[in-house]
C-alpha cells in the first residue's frame, strides 16, 4: 500500500461567503501527510475576503456566477480543472483535525471496485446540540466498512475522477448530489467505503429558517432520486417527537438538558417540517430558488478525540 508521501491528489472546496473557516481548512490541507496536492476552490460569488484568504495558498480558483450554482454544478466545475485522478471534496467551513486525514481517507482506493469514500463529521463548540447527534449517528466510531446503501456526505468525501467522467454529478437537483451519484455508481457494481479515522470538524452555524432550508431542499433532492419514496405528516410528528425525546434523554445523560432543551426542539422541528415541505416541492431549482436556499442576503437585500489514535492532532494558528 502507498504511504502518505507517494500518494497524491486534488481537493475541490465549494465556497460562498467563507472568510471565517477557509484558512483553517487551507492550513490543515498544506499540514497533510500527503503532499502531492492540488487544491481546486470554486468560489460561487463571495462578496466577504474568500477569495482573498484563499489567494494567500497555493489554490487554483474557479469563479461561477451564483445564477449557475448548483452543489452538483459546482462540483463539476471544480473536478474539470482537477489534475489527479483521486479527488478529494470538502465543503469550505470543515477543517481536518489529523495529518493522515487525506492520507487515510485515499486508502480504500488501492481496491480498483472503490468508488468513493467518505470520512467522519464532528461538531465544535458552536453546533447545535441535534446537530451533534445526527453526526453521531451517520458517522460512527469503529472501523472502516464497505456499505451495501449509496449514503454519503461531500463534506468530506473522495471519488476516482475516471469514473466522474462516465457518471457526472446531477446539475438539477437542489441537493443530495452525493447520495444520487454514489446510487449511481453502486449500480455499476463499485462499491463505497466509509472511512471512520478521516475525521473533520464540520462547522455548522444556521438559525431555525437555515435548518429549514437545509432539509427542505434535501427533502426535494430525495424525491427526485427516490420518486416512489414518501414523507407523510404522520412521518413529520411521530419523527420529530421521537428524535426530541431522544436527544432530550441524551442531553439529560450529560447534564447538558437545561441548556438544549429549547435548541433541541426547533432543530427537529425545522429538520422534519423541511423534510415534509420538500417531499411536496420536488420540482426544477429555479433561481428563485436558488436565492432561497443558497444565497438568502441576495434574496433579502468538540467531542473528545478518539483515543485509540496514535497521531497527534494538527495544532493550528489561533
Amino acid at each position: 500500500m502507498m504511504t502518505g508521501s507517494k500518494l497524491s491528489a486534488s481537493i475541490v472546496i465549494r465556497a460562498y461567503n467563507e472568510e471565517k473557516h477557509i484558512g483553517k481548512l487551507l492550513e490543515g490541507i498544506l499540514l497533510q501527510t500527503v503532499k502531492d496536492v492540488e487544491i481546486v476552490l470554486v468560489d460561487s460569488g463571495s462578496t466577504d475576503r474568500t477569495v482573498e484568504i484563499a489567494s494567500r495558498y497555493p489554490v487554483k480558483i474557479v469563479q461561477i456566477n451564483p445564477q449557475e450554482f448548483s452543489f452538483g454544478y459546482s462540483l463539476n466545475q471544480g473536478i474539470l480543472a482537477c489534475s489527479h485522478e483521486l479527488v478529494a471534496i470538502a465543503s469550505a467551513h470543515v477543517y481536518p483535525i489529523y495529518p493522515d486525514w487525506l492520507e487515510v481517507l485515499l486508502e480504500p482506493f488501492v481496491n480498483p471496485k472503490v468508488a468513493l469514500t467518505y470520512g467522519k463529521q464532528r461538531g465544535n463548540e458552536s453546533s447545535q446540540y441535534s446537530e451533534e447527534q445526527l453526526f453521531h449517528q451517520w458517522f460512527p466510531d469503529g472501523q472502516p466498512s464497505t456499505q451495501e446503501h449509496p449514503f454519503c456526505n461531500n463534506a468530506n468525501a473522495a471519488i476516482r475522477k475516471a469514473l466522474w467522467q462516465e457518471l457526472r454529478y446531477d446539475e438539477i437537483l437542489p441537493g443530495l448530489e452525493d447520495l444520487d451519484w454514489a446510487h449511481r455508481v453502486m449500480k455499476l457494481g463499485y462499491s463505497i467505503q466509509y472511512v471512520p479515522n478521516a475525521e473533520i470538524i464540520h462547522v455548522h452555524q444556521e438559525n431555525p429558517k437555515g435548518i429549514y432550508r437545509r432539509y427542505l431542499r434535501e427533502g426535494m433532492a430525495f424525491k427526485r432520486i427516490f420518486p416512489h419514496e414518501q414523507f407523510r405528516l404522520w412521518d413529520f410528528l411521530r419523527l420529530s417527537a421521537a428524535n426530541i425525546i431522544t436527544d432530550w434523554q441524551a442531553a439529560a445523560g450529560e447534564k447538558k438538558l437545561k441548556a438544549h432543551w429549547k435548541d433541541i426542539i426547533w432543530f427537529r422541528l425545522m429538520q422534519f417540517w423541511g423534510t415534509f415541505r420538500g417531499y411536496r416541492r420536488s420540482g426544477p431549482l429555479t433561481w428563485q430558488l436558488k436565492q432561497r436556499f443558497y444565497y438568502p442576503k441576495l434574496a433579502n437585500q468538540t467531542e473528545t478525540q478518539n483515543s485509540t489514535r496514535k497521531v497527534e492532532p494538527i495544532a493550528y494558528n489561533k
